[in-house]
């Protein structure tokens, strides 16, 4: 359910983004940093979409996994647990790389994407440590 409410929260970010590069929003309130900077950069984009966008979808996709975890028939499941440890991992790695080029590329933090890349990092250590138990349980540890 933690890993859901991230997810949520991620949506939020990502959406909140996405509407900035579409130019829904004029301004980005970002109290440190230089967030305009970042989202204006040719590194906000890949593959012709908004890296944001691609937030959106890897967040909803995130959210609908760690939900199905907290059905009945799925709250047991080892495959709930390592589809969640492979999206949080990805997520964890591609928000390293764009963290990266903030820093020593474009020479400039959007505080949006830290949230961003903070909620993925909380995201992975759950589903670690979820898929650790998933994992005990199984072998009867």
């Amino acid at each position: 359910m933690l890993i859901a409410i991230l997810a949520f929260a991620g949506i939020g970010v990502a959406v909140y983004l996405t509407l900035y590069k579409a130019g829904v929003i004029a301004a980005l309130a970002c109290s440190i940093g230089s967030c305009e900077t970042v989202q204006t950069s040719r590194y906000a984009t890949l593959l012709g979409l908004p890296v944001a966008a691609w937030g959106i979808a890897y967040y909803v996709a995130l959210f609908g996994v760690a939900f199905m975890g907290t059905t009945p028939t799925y709250e047991s499941s080892r495959a709930v647990s390592l589809a969640l440890l492979m999206l949080t991992g990805w997520g964890a790695v591609f928000s390293a790389w764009l963290t990266y080029l903030e820093l020593f590329v474009i020479h400039a933090i959007c505080t949006w994407c830290v949230i961003s890349a903070v909620i993925v990092a909380v995201a992975f250590l759950i589903s670690v440590l979820e898929f650790r138990e998933s994992r005990e349980l199984t072998s009867g540890a």
